[in-house]
């Protein structure tokens, strides 16, 4: 983990106790936001945030049909990296409207979050 980024600290910070992750999911409960990357061209992203408050402020605009939705740990490392691995998409965490906008690689995520999870 890139230490040195307080968003990406503060993520990890906030994910270690709670050991859970907000992504946004459609009113199906079939589709989550995917979008484009900020800082990648032709990449795909999967915003994630530590706390349900800070995906809820995204559930507006383009995303107001979405709703917070928690993912475990355990279920992120279970079921959800292979497949977004296999779909090339990176993460994007705690995202804001404005300003810097945190993305990581799949496999700097995946260890990240091994190095959180509580067993």
């Amino acid at each position: 983990m890139t230490e040195t980024n307080p968003i990406l600290t503060k993520f990890f910070a906030d994910v270690k106790p709670s050991q859970q992750v907000w992504g946004l999911q459609d009113s199906t409960g079939e589709e989550w936001v995917i979008c484009d990357s900020v800082n990648f061209e032709d990449t795909d992203a999967m915003p994630l945030w530590s706390t349900e408050a800070l995906a809820r402020i995204h559930c507006c605009d383009e995303w107001n049909a979405y709703k917070p939705a928690a993912i475990s740990v355990s279920d992120l490392l279970e079921f959800w990296i292979e497949d977004l691995n296999e779909d090339n998409v990176i993460i994007g965490l705690n995202w804001e409207s404005e300003g810097e906008c945190a993305e990581l690689e799949l496999a700097e995520f995946t260890q990240s979050v091994v190095d959180i999870e509580a067993l």
